[in-house]
């Protein structure tokens, strides 16, 4: 009984401990922001990197080993980061400079929609338009960046400051015209893992994942040679001179962006023309936040097929399979059953798709879609569907979207009749393609916290599929997650279920618009999650990889889901006789 409760409160003090940390971090963050500038090898940063190291997120792995590089954490960043992000030493973040007139390059990293130019070739710009969740993001990736480049350096000099011979091996591998193969390409990643104390196998699988995702695509990163020895090459330069210490700087027109909805009200004011240019301004609209393809692909898919004289198979998810590479196609086609998209042109980096559903017609819809055809007739709902939002840029863009819109002397008040999420989380209880459905969106690091009356049942679902129904817990971001935290937020009272980004800040921006009056307390709740990942478990956090084929069952059961309580009348209430 000793024993358990001595563990109990170890367990509990490291959480306490990686709870404070973060804030620690959120707010050393937000005052270097309000400063200007810091650099990563000087006090401030060093001060972010303890906060970093001591809550030690899941997704940076062995990040606080000091032995040993974290590679698959090192994927993870490169994947959304710039190239050239381990060359500079001069990054500024930006609200709204014009860059489109310049000779800067303009890059966009592979798995993360950012705005970046290469100024220099040791200056990389970021321009910020999804609010604070992004300069988190990016101030996290410099941090680990910073602190691995430490270890390399720590690695590949001694205390004289002079460089070992595995060093000058990488330094030729890095700058080799040609590509390496066969033997000379062994020996290079053997020289390599010993700089790293990873093992062979550990070195070849990055080195092989950065080939095949980056080297041969545009805007992508470098090679693991080039990668490293710019990291550690970096450390070199600043040890010699104090002119070559990387500084990350944040312009006034961020500090005047953080807290003002700049970006989310020019997107949201397009929204809402684009709606009143097809005349749709009067007619019921349900939102749904979700991806590009499931809603359209859903409502259109099996029409385009039996158009094109090819087989509908009768299972819905095989069916998806089947098209799952022909986006382009369909969106030609449903353009004729009352589809229409506009692309952001703001820089919120967040398209719409809009669904006049009395356009369509039953030859379109798939046999296992359940649709009430002369409800739609009667009722002519709307859906419009936008595209994820990054964190905190929900509340901003979902406080735009639901206000009122002023058009030539008169205000139109959109009838949202009901608001549904669908989201990308990680599962606490569960596993990869689990479905969470939110009672609650709790939000880490502040005592806000929202209930959800989720106009989502189990029953709602496949028999049989894994479903959790529960609180969210709304984090910072995806590299500020920690093990115990998440461990805390499962197993206490809070019983959590999941974690993601989004949900507390879109639960924020709809209690403020009932509150102001400009949508109705009646209006329909849905939150419905899948699971992409099990942060509390090595091999299954974000950087384990995509879902791939698996993520299309709960990805296309959410979307049927959700289409299926748009397309069809609500239950008639239960009137109890007492």
């Amino acid at each position: 009984m000793v024993l358990l409760l001595e563990l109990t409160m170890e367990e509990l003090s490291k959480s306490q401990r990686a709870r404070l940390a973060i804030r620690t971090f959120k707010t050393m963050a937000d005052a270097l922001i309000l400063r200007g500038y810091y650099k990563p090898s000087g006090k401030s940063g060093e001060k972010l990197a303890e906060s970093l190291k001591l809550f030690n997120p899941e997704i940076y792995g062995t990040m606080s080993d000091s032995r040993i590089v974290e590679l698959k954490g090192l994927e993870y960043v490169m994947d959304r980061m710039p190239r050239g992000i381990e060359n500079s030493n001069r990054i500024i973040l930006t609200a709204d400079e014009d860059f489109h007139d310049t000779s800067f390059e303009k890059v966009t990293p592979l798995k993360r929609r950012r705005q970046s130019y290469i100024v220099s070739e040791k200056e990389i710009c970021f321009v910020i338009s999804r609010g604070l969740t992004e300069v988190y993001d990016i101030l996290t990736h410099i941090t680990f960046l910073n602190i691995e480049a430490q270890k390399i350096h720590g690695q590949i000099c001694n205390k004289e400051g002079e460089t070992c011979s595995e060093w000058h091996d990488l330094q030729h591998a890095a700058n080799q015209q040609h590509l390496l193969e066969g033997a000379e390409l062994d020996q290079a990643i053997w020289n390599l893992c010993i700089i790293l104390g990873r093992t062979y196998r550990e070195t070849r699988d990055t080195y092989e994942y950065l080939e095949l995702h980056h080297n041969k695509k545009e805007n992508s990163n470098n090679g693991l040679f080039s990668i490293i020895h710019s990291m550690g090459q970096k450390i070199i330069e600043e040890a010699k001179s104090s002119d070559n210490l990387l500084t990350v700087y944040f312009t006034p027109s961020l500090q005047e962006m953080i807290g003002h909805h700049k970006y989310a009200s020019l997107w949201a004011k397009n929204v809402k023309q684009h709606l009143c240019d097809r005349g749709l301004q009067d007619r019921p609209i349900h939102v749904v936040s979700a991806n590009m393809h499931s809603m359209r692909n859903i409502f259109y898919g099996a029409g385009y097929l039996k158009t094109n004289s090819r087989n509908v198979p009768s299972d819905l998810y095989d069916m998806i399979s089947d098209i799952r590479d022909i986006d382009k196609e369909i969106k030609l086609y449903a353009a004729d059953f009352g589809f229409s998209s506009l692309v952001d042109l703001t820089e919120s980096t967040i398209d719409i798709m809009v669904i006049d559903t009395t356009k369509n017609i039953p030859f379109n819809l798939h046999e296992s879609i359940r649709c009430d055809f002369s409800y739609l007739e009667k009722e002519k709902p709307v859906i419009l569907v936008i595209d994820y939002a990054f964190g905190t840029q929900a509340f901003d863009i979902f406080d735009e979207l639901l206000c009122p819109y002023r058009i030539e002397e008169k205000t139109v008040v959109f009838n949202i009749v009901s608001i549904s999420v669908m989201g990308k989380a990680g599962t606490l209880p569960g596993k990869k393609g689990d479905i969470m459905l939110a009672t609650a969106h709790v939000m880490e690091g502040t005592t806000n916290n929202y209930i959800v009356d989720n106009d989502l049942d189990v029953k709602d679902f496949d028999e049989g599929y894994p479903i959790h129904v529960g609180p969210m817990v709304t984090v910072l971001g995806t590299s500020l997650q920690n093990r115990d935290v998440l461990a805390k937020f499962h197993t206490s009272n809070w019983k959590a279920i999941g974690l993601e980004m989004e949900g507390g800040h879109f639960q924020r921006a709809i209690s403020a618009a009932i509150i102001q009056g400009h949508i109705s307390r009646k209006v329909k709740t849905r939150y419905a999650y899948y699971a992409s990942d099990n942060p509390l478990y090595s091999g299954q956090t974000l950087a384990s990889g995509s879902m791939g084929v698996e993520g299309i069952a709960p990805t296309y059961m959410i979307t049927r889901v959700l289409l299926e309580k748009i397309v069809n009348p609500l239950p008639a209430p239960i009137v109890c006789v007492s």
